[in-house]
């Protein structure tokens, strides 16, 4: 992974404020990708100051954390936003300046963060991480994404560098004259999704067998993930193939209405770890239909863990997948070629082991540890006063 930032020696530990409204065990992309980073960093070194909402498991659990106020998030029963917290993180860092403060989402805690950062004169980078504008139309409230858009814009053109998983959506901050959008990559974990996971026993326990195909799709059961198709592109193939079954992996609050809807398919709950991955891995088909993400983390997961994936040519999938080399994609949008791409995936058993085959090799490169390094070179850049000289010039952060 190659920088277009200024030339920094990596040497010195820096103190890290890293702000963030959702955190383990909370499940979502975001969660798990912050976790990494955080990780990597104290491998390297650094020390991280983790401010975030408090959670059920700190009433029993040990924590080194930053511990703000909470609420859930309407809809999410299992995730929150953290409140304004103005006068705690003043005091927290007048007390121990941090180097650099990174904010993760813009929601209250996150423009809190923002906020004081700015009082005390601390460098500010941030991320972008969810499409929280693209969210609107799929809980009937397409009239504000204007809104959305232009709250999101506001927030990260006040910070010094905004890190966003792909070059399609660092262009649109760019044209949206957000300063310093740079790409920051998500890894995967080749060792942990693995094919060699594939369990014959999880196989039948799902009604498959060893040669039989089951079909996936692992991540939250919401409404903006585009799950109906998923389940009609499934419906498609089990009328060529009936003894395919179809294996949901993960919880939300879609998940009701879809068992309602399709009894016989197989509701697993949410994996984590070593079980995740086995269900990856038991699998043969992973069906893909967001149009929301920002990247996806389950896109290299289930290629990591030889599956053959369909999806939309966007996010992950655009930046991973050549089209008939390690999967399935379509354009955006287009539902009946997505369709017709996920029966042609179940059809052609040459095509489905090519793709299984080609797709784990496209992702072992990927490691979190580049991804980690580049993290560490953009936050020491902005510690060091170094990111202004490679923000274009008119696009300066507006801090005020």
């Amino acid at each position: 992974m190659t920088s277009d930032l200024p030339q920094t020696p990596l040497l010195g530990t820096l103190r890290v404020a890293l702000v963030t409204e959702t955190w383990p065990p909370e499940m979502n992309g975001v969660a798990m990708t912050v976790s990494r980073l955080v990780e990597g960093l104290r491998q390297r070194g650094h020390h991280v100051d983790v401010v975030r909402p408090r959670q059920k498991s700190d009433a029993t659990q040990s924590t080194s954390d930053v511990l703000v106020r909470g609420l859930p998030l309407p809809g999410y029963s299992g995730l929150q936003f953290g409140l304004t917290a103005n006068r705690q993180l003043r005091k927290l860092w007048q007390g121990t300046r941090p180097d650099v403060v990174h904010i993760v989402t813009e929601g209250p805690l996150g423009w809190s963060a923002l906020w004081q950062a700015n009082a005390l004169k601390l460098p500010v980078t941030s991320s972008y991480h969810t499409h929280f504008d693209g969210y609107s139309k799929h809980y009937n409230a397409g009239f504000i994404k204007p809104i959305v858009s232009g709250f999101l814009q506001r927030f990260h053109r006040r910070t010094l560098s905004t890190m966003a998983p792909t070059r399609v959506i660092v262009d649109s901050l760019t044209q949206a004259r957000v300063p310093g959008a740079r790409v920051l990559g998500r890894g995967v974990d080749t060792v942990l999704f693995d094919p060699a996971r594939r369990s014959s026993e999880l196989r039948a326990a799902w009604g498959a067998s060893d040669d039989s195909l089951v079909v996936t799709n692992v991540g939250r059961l919401a409404a903006e993930k585009n799950l109906k198709l998923a389940a009609r592109a499934f419906e498609a193939i089990r009328a060529a193939h009936p003894s395919a079954r179809m294996v949901w992996v993960g919880d939300g609050p879609s998940r009701a209405a879809l068992e309602r809807s399709f009894p016989e398919h197989v509701f697993s709950g949410a994996k984590r770890g070593e079980e995740l991955a086995a269900h990856y891995a038991s699998a043969d088909i992973f069906l893909f239909p967001s149009l929301t993400e920002t990247y996806g983390n389950v896109v290299p997961e289930a290629m990591a863990s030889g599956l053959g994936v369909v999806a939309y040519r966007d996010a992950a999938a655009a930046e991973l997948i050549r089209d008939r080399e390690q999967g399935l994609t379509v354009n955006a949008g287009d539902e009946d070629a997505f369709m017709a791409a996920a029966c042609r995936m179940a059809d052609d058993s040459k095509l489905l082991a090519q793709c299984r085959h080609a797709a784990r090799s496209r992702v072992e490169p990927i490691t979190w540890a580049a991804v980690v390094a580049e993290f560490e070179s953009i936050l020491r850049a902005a510690a060091n006063d170094e990111l202004s000289a490679s923000i274009p010039p008119g696009i300066q952060p507006a801090l005020t």
